[in-house]
């Protein structure tokens, strides 16, 4: 079973697949149009037809025009040869059976292994003939542009492969997919932008293909080198030209979809080029924030989501730092609202709150005054405020050998002052739940007999014990939750036969844990603590609970339930650490 701490914590990032803005200016859509029909590509070259005439039209040629008023070939015609149209008997009966071909329709191709095949064939030949005509007239573009305008259709033509995903493995084994890679290194970056925007497509998760076809696609991909030649493509755009930002926009787009695949998420974490651009294209100055920038926010908060190796490598780099600079833009100044600036910021946080929760991370946290940033978030912001505490109360959590230092500097920082102060004031769900997580994160990690646990359980004691009385009120609030949501599943339960009830076990318990059982319980651990080391708190507890005719006990059965959830043979060092800390606590209660 997966540790209580870590549940309900990891912030939650967007679900919709990100759509490129579109081109609104009519100047800006002409600019798009990368190569046409006649070869020429983004004004790089043009083929031109020599010795032709400026003033052709200026001359006249060919036969004179017939008068108005000649002889009308028709019915009149005395041989018979013309109709009314000017087409004799044959042409005419031609005609006839073509317009009747065109108005039944040509029946669709077939898309499979044979076409695949054929357009396999179809494409090799086109990089091949353009790489030839681009050495042998390297100086002369206007002899291999009509090659390079036959490769980008060849390139677009492959979007159909979306369509079915069942020929993705055949794709990747005639070469195909290593070869559209092999174009991100194309002279011409129009060539690598349609590749790109091809590679974007195809990687999609709204192409409806199986894992194995995906997987089958995308390792023939990375194989051939995918993860460098994006990075260096990527580093030779120029974002102030349309073509290119969109260039950028398809290749982060890229990096979403293979980070939405465990097996491919860690492999991006290696690209160590891959990690510093987009570090560093975070760290532009825009203003406005652009699409852009606020997608690569976006992809390196996506990165370290799921995968520690990917935390640890960022870690690493300094991004805690780099993410604590750009944060500080936010002290007290809120992004417009519903602006890419304001995402942007949503998604720094993000990601320094999985950052932080690795020990090193932590550590990199307190040493960059991390702490002191999100303290003075929490009296002078608004837009950061509830964002600096969900990243305080993951800075706090985890294993006291690496959340003790975060939780002493806290105290250090006068911290205590700020957190028991929000507490007492009335705060949504959100909120609420993070407060009692950093309460909970004191108690577990701050040393016995230490300074800053003495000042922490003397905040507990001080005004008449103010704080405990907030603390029980706020535990009858999340129990009366979770009393309606036990009655609901159990009209389920009993509506179900035995044997039926397993299957929705991990359903019904998480359902449990949202309607407040994940709260309760962290509160029960604080009363706990303050249970087993102050008999005044412990007096004042058992006084508070009476007054609803509960008590010690029902705390006791709190802990114990979530004591007997934590069970397997493959338990982490947090779990096992959880679960002997729990038992100790649950002995003072008895």
């Amino acid at each position: 079973m997966s540790s209580i701490d870590d549940l309900f914590k990891k912030p939650h990032l967007p679900s919709n697949k990100r759509k490129l803005e579109p081109i609104t200016e009519p100047s800006q859509a002409y600019k798009s149009a990368k190569l046409a029909p006649n070869g020429d590509a983004k004004g790089k070259g043009r083929a031109t037809v020599e010795g032709a005439d400026d003033n052709e039209d200026d001359v006249e040629a060919g036969p004179e025009l017939p008068p108005e008023d000649e002889v009308d070939f028709g019915d009149d015609d005395e041989e018979g040869r013309f109709f009314g149209g000017g087409m004799d008997e044959k042409t005419a009966s031609a005609m006839s059976y073509v317009d009747k071909v065109e108005e039944a329709g040509a029946a669709p191709e077939t898309i499979d292994s044979s076409w695949l095949r054929k357009l396999a064939l179809n494409f090799e030949k086109r990089i091949s003939k353009n790489a030839e005509l681009r050495a042998k007239f390297e100086d002369e573009p206007q002899k291999f542009m009509g090659s390079e305008a036959d490769l980008d259709a060849d390139i677009k033509s492959l979007s159909v492969l979306s369509e079915h995903p069942e020929l993705y493995g055949e794709f990747a084994k005639l070469g195909c997919a290593g070869s559209l890679v092999s174009l991100l290194a194309h002279e011409n970056t129009d060539i690598a932008i349609d590749a790109i925007e091809i590679i974007s497509e195809l990687t999609d998760e709204d192409v409806q293909a199986e894992q194995e076809q995906w997987d089958a696609l995308v390792n023939g991909m990375l194989e051939a080198d995918l993860l460098s030649l994006l990075v260096s493509n990527i580093e030779r755009l120029d974002e102030a030209n349309e073509v290119d930002r969109n260039g950028v926009y398809h290749s982060l787009s890229v990096v979403e979809n293979l980070s939405s695949n465990p097996s491919t998420i860690e492999v991006l974490g290696k690209e160590d080029s891959l990690l510093k651009w987009l570090l560093r294209r975070i760290q532009k100055k825009e203003n406005p924030v652009s699409q852009n920038k606020q997608y690569a926010a976006e992809d390196l908060a996506i990165l370290v989501q799921t995968s520690a190796p990917n935390r640890l490598a960022l870690i690493n780099l300094d991004a805690i730092d780099i993410i604590l600079q750009l944060l500080a833009a936010y002290r007290k100044r809120d992004p417009p609202k519903d602006t890419e600036e304001e995402e942007f910021a949503e998604n720094l946080f993000d990601f320094l709150a999985c950052l932080v929760d690795e020990p090193a991370g932590k550590e990199k946290f307190v040493e960059a005054e991390g702490i002191e940033l999100c303290l003075i978030m929490l009296r002078d912001a608004k837009f950061a405020k509830p964002r600096a505490l969900r990243l305080l109360d993951h800075a706090l959590s985890g294993s006291p050998a690496g959340a003790a230092p975060v939780c002493e500097r806290l105290v250090e920082a006068a911290g205590l002052k700020t957190i028991f102060s929000m507490f007492m004031k009335k705060n949504d769900g959100a909120n609420t739940e993070h407060l009692i997580g950093i309460l909970a994160a004191l108690l577990r990690s701050l040393p016995g007999e230490s300074a800053g646990r003495i000042r922490t359980l003397a905040k507990f004691v001080e005004r008449d014990y103010e704080k405990i009385g907030r603390l029980i009120q706020v535990r009858r609030d999340y129990s009366s939750r979770l009393r309606l949501v036990d009655q609901a599943i159990q009209r389920e339960k009993d509506a179900l036969r035995p044997e039926a009830r397993e299957e929705l076990e991990d359903e019904w318990f998480s359902r449990r844990m949202e309607g407040g059982l994940f709260c309760l319980q962290t509160i029960d651990v604080i009363l706990s603590w303050l249970v087993a080391e102050d008999g005044g708190a412990k007096k004042r507890i058992v006084e508070l609970l009476a007054d609803r005719d509960e008590t010690l006990a029902d705390i006791h059965a709190t802990l114990k339930e979530q004591f007997e959830g934590i069970t397997g043979d493959d338990l982490g060092e947090g779990e096992l650490m959880l679960k002997d800390m729990l038992s100790t606590l649950i002995g003072f209660l008895e």
